[in-house]
């Protein structure tokens, strides 16, 4: 089974009352993604994240970007709950 890639896109700018424009997480949740060693922990953080976009709107391009990330990772991208 392929690791599940950080939802993390690479733009990093925290303009969103603290949340970042380009994956929605914040700094601290950034940090906890990347302490988090199970990968069923990983797809739920992925899932929470997602549900937190949705709910947060914004963040339309995340979609393909994480797609294409999860891609050249060798795993599925995560299908919306």
């Amino acid at each position: 089974m392929s690791k599940i890639p950080s939802p993390c896109i690479d733009v990093c700018k925290y303009k969103r009352q603290g949340h970042c424009i380009g994956c929605g997480m914040t700094k601290a949740q950034k940090s906890l993604f990347k302490n988090v060693k199970k990968p069923a922990q990983k797809a739920g953080f992925v899932q929470m994240l997602m549900s937190q976009q949705q709910v947060m709107g914004g963040f339309k391009h995340w979609d393909k970007a994480y797609a294409r990330k999860c891609s050249k990772k060798g795993t599925e991208f995560p299908p919306k709950t």
